[in-house]
């Protein structure tokens, strides 16, 4: 068959003719020294690709079939009022909800009223372990169809805490009763795994994506009702997007790939589910209004990634309680790009990018051989107890902190090009830094902590 291609009569460029050409208009500087970084990850990235990058792991698969939502977090510790603000986001543009459940007698039909459960999805962020609220649930929800995605990590919230809610039979008893519950309602995704978590504490991607494969690989040898429950609900990674453009891009492409490798191994065909919320960790006291572009940037890559939900944050979530100019801001940066940026249709866009995809095959394979790792030495909880992830996260954090202090990684209004009339001592709504409790925890918890603020301490100090 004749080729038709508009390039057909042009001899491909190797990678090997490319290279000759750069090194030759460098004019005698060395290549690797000029034009090659490293990541955080110990990614060399190279200043071009092409399809030599890409063909010899053509088993990597990325495609996601879906859309994304817009998705707002609601307190839903006043159910009336969570309601009343559940359907007032609704009508300005939010797709999803995301409720933060604190109190264990929840009112659900109070909660819940007026929205639309089977098209609207709707995640719960528990903060108790509490059966009988579940109970309620279910008896609320009935036959109706629903998209309702459980958060109740057990395992997450040892590892952010320190301790289980009450202790290690008790818990796994609880998850037990909890997915022969969920068993039998339907349209109910009733196992999570917080990645959020390891992003925040200053873990490179890598550590983020083996971390978080081997956290739900812990519920899936506890029981087949785990397996069966995923077969059909799936899974739900909640994810932190950090601001490294396109290696986060890659980061979300790598865990569906790494999700279906690990599934396959237990018979699963389910797709997960990733909820997206921008990273904590590079967010700024001083210079807020910066935080806007940090956060829109991020957002792009959690989109283009392949998120099903993204939830943005406030940019003045650091230091104001919850308002409603911040929460509006937030939405309609999502909207802006959902609606004016036509990122609504733009899900595919970094597909066949030589760059994006061999990055994603590369994080994800440095990702395998990590959780491969943990897994011989008996598995993330093993590693926990022993201390040896806190260990790892917190050399990875040092790293980036290192860079961070020597000005390497540049935060634009806090380390660079400081505003000395911005002042801030007496806008703290809320306490901006990290929090230590000095309590006996049954393991090394691992703490979020961002870049700048021991900065911002010494700061406000001055002021």
């Amino acid at each position: 068959m004749k080729n038709n291609s508009l390039f057909s009569d042009f001899d491909p460029v190797l990678a090997k003719q490319w290279k000759q050409k750069i090194q030759m208009d460098l004019r005698g500087a060395d290549y690797n020294d000029t034009l090659i970084w490293e990541s955080l990850e110990g990614i060399k990235v190279k200043p071009f690709y092409n399809h030599e990058d890409v063909e010899a792991n053509s088993n990597f698969q990325f495609t996601g079939e879906h859309t994304w939502q817009i998705g707002q977090i609601v307190y839903g510790g006043n159910p009336n009022l969570a309601n009343k603000k559940a359907l007032d986001i609704l009508k300005r543009g939010a797709g999803s909800l995301i409720f933060e459940i604190s109190d264990a007698d929840m009112d659900w039909s109070a909660l819940l009223s007026g929205i639309p459960l089977e098209s609207i999805p709707i995640h719960l962020d528990f903060h108790t372990m509490e059966i009988g609220a579940l109970e309620r649930l279910q008896k609320y929800l009935g036959d109706r169809t629903s998209k309702i995605y459980l958060h109740l990590d057990i395992i997450g919230h040892l590892a952010k805490s320190g301790n289980w809610y009450q202790n290690m039979e008790k818990d796994h008893e609880a998850f037990d009763q909890i997915q022969n519950l969920t068993a039998m309602t339907k349209g109910i995704s009733a196992i999570s795994v917080d990645m959020s978590l390891y992003q925040n504490a200053g873990a490179n991607i890598v550590q983020q994506l083996a971390y978080g494969l081997a956290h739900a690989n812990e519920y899936l040898n506890r029981s087949k009702d785990v397996i069966s429950n995923i077969t059909n609900g799936g899974v739900t990674f909640k994810v932190a997007i950090g601001p490294n453009y396109f290696f986060e891009i890659a980061k979300l492409k790598a865990l569906r790939w790494l999700w279906k490798s690990l599934a396959a191994e237990y018979g699963i065909e389910t797709d997960c589910h990733i909820l997206a919320v921008p990273s904590k960790r590079n967010k700024a006291l001083y210079d807020y209004n910066v935080n806007m572009l940090r956060t829109t940037s991020e957002c792009m890559s959690a989109v283009l990634g392949g998120a099903n939900i993204v939830c943005n944050q406030s940019y003045d979530a650091l230091y104001h309680k919850d308002n409603e100019f911040g929460e509006r801001i937030a939405r309609n940066q999502l909207l802006l790009l959902k609606e004016e940026s036509y990122f609504d249709e733009a899900i595919k866009a970094s597909e066949g990018s030589y760059y994006i995809e061999a990055l994603t095959q590369e994080l994800a394979e440095k990702a395998l051989g990590l959780f491969k790792q943990l897994e011989a030495s008996g598995g993330f909880l093993v590693e926990l107890k022993k201390g040896i992830i806190q260990k790892k996260i917190k050399e990875a954090a040092a790293k980036e902190q290192e860079q961070f202090d020597a000005g390497k990684l540049v935060l634009l209004g806090t380390n660079k090009y400081q505003n000395p009339e911005d002042k801030m001592k007496d806008s703290l709504e809320l306490f901006p830094f990290l929090k230590t409790d000095k309590r006996k925890t049954l393991v090394e918890p691992i703490l979020e902590k961002r870049l700048s603020e021991s900065l911002e301490q010494n700061r406000l100090k001055d002021e």
